[in-house]
């Protein structure tokens, strides 16, 4: 008899298409989910996928299978949620999540997350948002907090909040509290976000545009090791000013205002993997996107219309 434990392993075959992936995802062994398929196609009687060195692929009556198996998969969510209520739902989430995000709301997310779903457990992988996005595509991880949206026919997304870039840096800093120029700025290392991500390709064209092309971009793909340097006076800090708060509130760190200047923005979203059983990927986006709005509303931070002004 067909279970729906079978069914499920089958699922996620399809989805990540291979066996070795799926045992990962599945947290079980290759020989156990090569069974289950095994005995899934012998009680069927048809091939459900074929095989080579490039992975697992459906064939015409495992198409046709995937259908109800998703069917199956959904109504037994359904009939959890109807009878239970969400908080009967279980289970493990992998999440990735920006390195953004880990610096300001992701620790009120895992206390609401833990007191209203204690039921749910996340396993947290902290990447790049480019890393993030392949690791969704790849199956790797279920639900990534990220620089996005990210477009596949698969993956849902939500806006979480936006955090526009500024200049920070430590209070005794030579610059300022006059405005400043890009041309000023360019006299300084400049220390942000990794080579490959959006912001330091943004900050290299806003300084191609104005003609400094002498600038030194201080990459860098941990932002707390961006904090320490701002905070060493090493150089001018490329972040939101959502991550250095308190050493705001502090007065440590301190936001230069320029002139003219429109700065990049991060734009960051909880992109999840749709699916029959994936229920858990849109709570745990849910509640984040919550969470998100909530900290970008109480949030007591310097107003980035007050950093720029206007040359006239």
């Amino acid at each position: 008899m067909i279970d729906l434990r079978t069914l499920e392993t089958f699922w996620v075959v399809a989805q990540t298409g291979g066996f070795h992936r799926a045992a990962e995802k599945l947290h079980t062994t290759q020989p156990a989910v090569s069974a289950r398929i095994a005995q899934l196609e012998l009680e069927l009687k048809v091939r459900l996928f074929e095989r080579d060195k490039r992975g697992s692929r459906l064939t015409v009556k495992g198409r046709e299978i995937l259908k109800y198996a998703e069917r199956m998969l959904a109504l037994r969510t359904e009939m959890v949620l109807s009878v239970a209520g969400a908080n009967a739902l279980e289970g493990t989430v992998q999440l990735g999540v920006s390195d953004t995000i880990v610096h300001t709301w992701l620790p009120e997310l895992l206390k609401r997350l833990n007191h209203e779903y204690p039921a749910i457990t996340l396993e947290i992988n902290v990447d790049g948002s480019t890393g993030l996005a392949a690791a969704l595509l790849e199956n790797s991880i279920d639900v990534a907090f990220l620089l996005g949206p990210v477009i596949s026919g698969s993956v849902a997304n939500l806006p979480l909040c936006e955090y526009p870039i500024s200049w920070v840096v430590r209070e005794e800093f030579p610059l300022g509290p006059e405005a400043v120029t890009l041309k000023e700025l360019a006299a300084f290392p400049i220390i942000t976000f990794a080579r490959q991500t959006q912001p330091y390709r943004e900050l290299t064209e806003l300084f191609d545009k104005a003609h400094q092309q002498r600038v030194r971009l201080f990459a860098n793909s941990s932002l707390s090791s961006i904090v320490r340097m701002t905070l060493d006076g090493i150089g001018v800090a490329a972040i939101p000013v959502e991550v250095v708060s308190d050493h705001l509130a502090t007065g440590k760190l301190r936001v230069l205002r320029t002139i003219d200047q429109i700065m990049p923005t991060m734009a960051f979203t909880a992109s999840f993997i749709k699916g029959p059983d994936t229920h858990l990927n849109g709570v745990v986006a849910a509640l984040a996107q919550k969470v998100a709005g909530e900290y970008a509303l109480f949030s007591d931070l310097p107003s980035h219309q007050d950093q720029t002004i206007s040359a006239d």
